[in-house]
């Protein structure tokens, strides 16, 4: 017996290891497995003349990741292997210029090149994570921290934040968890003197559209007559910037991007989003329209323009665009959602209903969808259909404001012990929320108990609460 417990203990040990201080034990074992798969990239001019260095990773025997930005202007790159070797780069395969990235081909001697594997699994906060780089020429530095953050980038995807520093000469690295999968490439966007260090997430590369090999010379000479590859590299920094919930300095180079190639919608959408985040919704309308014009089957640019209307208080420009959200993407809880808000300030409760009624269909989890449902059931005076929506959102968001609804409703409906029972589990919650001591002393009253009704207005009164007078008029009529 002793000897099953000793030999499940020491499984759990090695099946968990991964996820506490015992991965830095086996963290010299990882980067020796890995170290020999990153690359330093050096980058030429014309003449011969370094311009930058980077890093990168093999991702197949002849092919290499690495961020965009590390060979723009060049016109030729070498790399570096671990061991010493340095080979040309035959030329550019592929790039993803929101994404900061690059697909090189290389021709390496069999055996050493070594490809990581790639997941497109999200991390998980405070996942542990490695990234082997280059700063400074220092080839194969290693770090390595935590996931700190997923951002879901509006109109962009994921982006990931990590506590590992980068430093120049490290854009380009595999970002690797305690299995040794590349989760990211790490990326350093450097802006305004402040280095912004984040990762893009490992999925971008499957996406990625492999074409005809391109010479460094091709791809410089295209980039120039391209206003796109100039007003990306903006947008980068922006992204860069919006992923720290800094919209002010996010939608500067937005806006560059956008004057750079007034054709960038997605220039113009994060613009727009940024805008309105910031408060500025008139500029958020301008910019969102701008880009609904440039891209009319992209449902997130409506969305964008209907939570600006909104703003305005233009309601039925509100319901226009989320009506055209919806069209495009019959799919997005969020959008049935805020359509249902815009309809229920038009007094349009029908519609209002149905919106919602979708949006939970979509998301059964949808815990606004569900207040909003029980409010507009109501309003309408449908209080059974309010108890029903109510009691789903209890499942979801069981607090104060949520048993008071639902005490509410039963009130109405005529079933007052279950009305108390409600509001006192309102106020257990929130021994503050004045409206639901309020509720339960007319319910009390309602049932004949003075008494206790009595209580509930000397605690409003005593707590200064506005809600006491209402209660000494239903006492005292």
């Amino acid at each position: 017996m002793k000897i099953a417990v000793k030999i499940i203990f020491l499984f759990t040990i090695l099946c968990f290891c991964p996820l506490f201080g015992a991965a830095q034990d086996f963290l010299p074992e990882l980067v020796k497995r890995i170290k020999p798969s990153a690359v330093a990239i050096e980058t030429f001019d014309a003449r011969g003349n370094t311009i930058s260095r980077g890093s990168g990773f093999f991702v197949a025997t002849d092919k290499i990741i690495t961020n965009r930005h590390v060979i723009e202007k060049s016109s030729r790159a070498e790399i570096h292997l671990a061991n010493g070797k340095k080979f040309p780069v035959k030329g550019v395969l592929a790039i993803d210029g929101e994404g900061d990235l690059a697909l090189l081909q290389v021709d390496v001697p069999p055996g050493m090149a070594i490809p990581l594997p790639i997941i497109q699994r999200v991390p998980q906060e405070g996942e542990s994570i490695v990234v082997i780089g280059n700063p400074y020429g220092l080839e194969g530095s290693v770090s390595n921290g935590i996931v700190s953050a997923v951002r879901e980038i509006s109109g962009y995807g994921k982006i990931i934040q990590i506590t590992a520093p980068i430093s120049p000469g490290s854009s380009g690295s595999p970002v690797v968890n305690m299995f040794g999968q590349v989760i990211g490439i790490a990326t350093l966007q450097a802006a305004e003197g402040q280095s912004l260090n984040f990762a893009v997430p490992s999925e971008r590369i499957a996406r990625m559209k492999i074409g005809e090999l391109q010479t460094f010379a091709t791809l410089n000479n295209e980039t120039q007559k391209n206003k796109r590859s100039a007003a990306q590299s903006f947008y980068s920094q922006g992204l860069a910037h919006l992923s720290r919930d800094d919209y002010a300095r996010a939608v500067q180079f937005f806006e560059k991007a956008a004057e750079t190639d007034p054709n960038y919608a997605e220039a113009w959408y994060q613009a727009g989003f940024s805008y309105g985040m910031l408060g500025r919704h008139q500029d958020a309308l301008k910019a969102s329209k701008q880009a609904a014009r440039l891209r009319p089957e992209w449902a997130e640019t409506f969305i964008n323009i209907g939570a600006s209307s909104f703003a305005l208080g233009q309601f039925k420009e509100a319901v226009e665009a989320y009506r055209q959200a919806t069209r495009l993407d019959d799919d997005n809880p969020d959008a049935q959602y805020a359509l249902g808000l815009s309809l229920g300030r038009l007094n349009r409760t029908d519609e209002e209903i149905l919106a919602y009624k979708r949006a939970v269909a979509l998301k059964p989890d949808h815990a606004g969808a569900f207040e909003q449902l029980g409010a507009a059931y109501f309003k309408q005076k449908r209080y059974a259909d309010a108890i029903a929506a109510f009691e789903q959102l209890k499942t979801y968001k069981p607090d104060a404001k949520t048993y008071n609804y639902l005490g509410e409703s039963y009130f109405e409906l005529g079933k007052t012990e279950e009305a108390v029972e409600s509001f006192n589990n309102a106020v257990g919650y929130n021994p503050d929320f004045g409206k639901a001591r309020y509720n339960l002393g007319r319910a009390y009253l309602k049932l004949g108990d003075r008494d206790s009704a009595a209580v509930q207005y000397e605690i409003l009164r005593s707590a200064k609460s506005d809600w006491a007078d209402k209660l000494y008029v239903l006492l005292n009529p």
